[in-house]
């Protein structure tokens, strides 16, 4: 396997994965608007929650007929957690929309491909989006990040389920085609791994099981309310011609399986999933890479959803002579445009796209655009 801390440390430098150039040739962890301190050159290690590489496995068993994708996504869903300042609720419904984002990654195959998770349900958290590239660089936020509700009754868990409530949840892929490919299906339980398991029999018509947990716990550092101990969650997908006794010995098999975050935490790895649950029916890693939390909005791509406004629109800001301020809903970070640079703007023919703007976020409501 390649040396996954290295491949981190080269990704955030070329793409702003979270540090920016500090002192003494260093660097300075941002994340949030947070400063967490200069790193010495080399200084990404894994052990760090803020730092640590997460892990995405893919996997075939018996033959091939069987796909399996496996991701641990601690370090993906801690620094959600930090960006949008989430409550115990909204962190853990974010972190499994993060987790599948990252999962439904590997059915990807160009650099320009890109996939989009929308949970449209009616509950207090309102909508979750998340988005992900090839290499499973993921970013995402939920609506409402302070909603928060009662522990479930029955066995004092994050009732996610009523967070979300009823809706439905649509999968945008961006194929380098003309148009993208939109699946759509209904919530069926606001779990967000049972509504991803209904979506692929109903709009792939693909047999699937899906499992994804986020462990909340005490900071050790009394610092945060609290912290993301463990995530992670699987993709077992059956391909035509698996036979009945193969898929009931798995059902089985899954049934009985203690949960994605339970395993993490007694110290399992997702490739030792991976080789527990399929034991006898020869699984073979395919592929196996970092990935994180990473945000690629600029103040190019402000600048071109700000003229995407429309000229009228854009003539009515100018003119009200405060500038504008776009936030990020990914990152928060803040762009502020002045009156000159609008007026440059309006001077100018409509900008053309960037490279990568095809992807879902042109489908959704990538930034807020807020006059002051």
């Amino acid at each position: 396997m390649e040396n996954l801390t290295e491949n981190r440390e080269k990704q955030d430098a070329q793409e702003g994965g979270g540090s920016t150039g500090g002192s003494n040739g260093g660097s300075t962890l941002i994340i949030g608007g947070k400063v967490f301190g200069d790193l010495a050159p080399g200084g990404l290690k894994k052990g760090n929650p803020l730092l640590a590489d997460d892990v995405l496995v893919t996997a075939i068993a018996a033959d091939g007929l069987v796909r399996v994708t496996a991701a641990e996504s601690t370090a993906t869903c801690e620094k959600a957690r930090i960006i949008h300042g989430t409550s115990a609720l909204a962190t853990a419904a974010l972190g499994r929309a993060l987790t599948a984002a990252a999962l439904l990654s590997s059915q990807l195959k160009n650099d320009t491909d890109s996939v989009c998770l929308q949970i449209n349900g009616k509950g207090p958290l309102g909508r979750i989006v998340c988005i992900s590239d090839v290499r499973a660089r993921v970013r995402g936020y939920v609506a409402n990040p302070k909603a928060e509700l009662p522990l479930r009754v029955s066995d004092g868990k994050i009732d996610v389920a009523a967070g979300v409530e009823k809706g439905f949840l649509q999968i945008i892929k961006d194929l380098s085609l003309k148009e993208p490919y939109i699946g759509t299906s209904a919530l069926v339980s606001g779990e967000i791994a049972e509504d991803l398991t209904y979506y692929f029999a109903a709009s792939e018509q693909v047999p699937s099981s899906v499992a994804l947990g986020v462990r909340i716990g005490p900071d050790p550092e009394g610092k945060e309310p609290f912290r993301v101990e463990k995530a992670g969650g699987f993709i077992i997908q059956l391909m035509p011609g698996a036979p009945d006794s193969l898929i009931d010995d798995l059902e089985k098999r899954i049934s009985g399986l203690p949960s994605v975050t339970t395993l993490l935490a007694a110290g399992a790895t997702v490739q030792d999933i991976i080789h527990d649950v399929f034991k006898g029916y020869s699984p073979e890693i395919e592929t196996s890479h970092w990935f994180g939390y990473v945000c690629g909005c600029s103040r190019g791509r402000m600048q071109a959803a700000l003229a995407a406004v429309g000229r009228k629109d854009l003539t009515e800001i100018y003119n009200d002579g405060q500038g504008a301020e776009l936030c990020c809903n990914f990152c928060n970070k803040k762009y502020f445009f002045t009156t000159e640079e609008i007026g440059a703007m309006l001077a100018q023919p409509a900008p053309e796209k960037e490279d990568g703007e095809g992807d879902p976020e042109a489908h959704q409501e990538s930034s807020e655009e807020q006059s002051r």
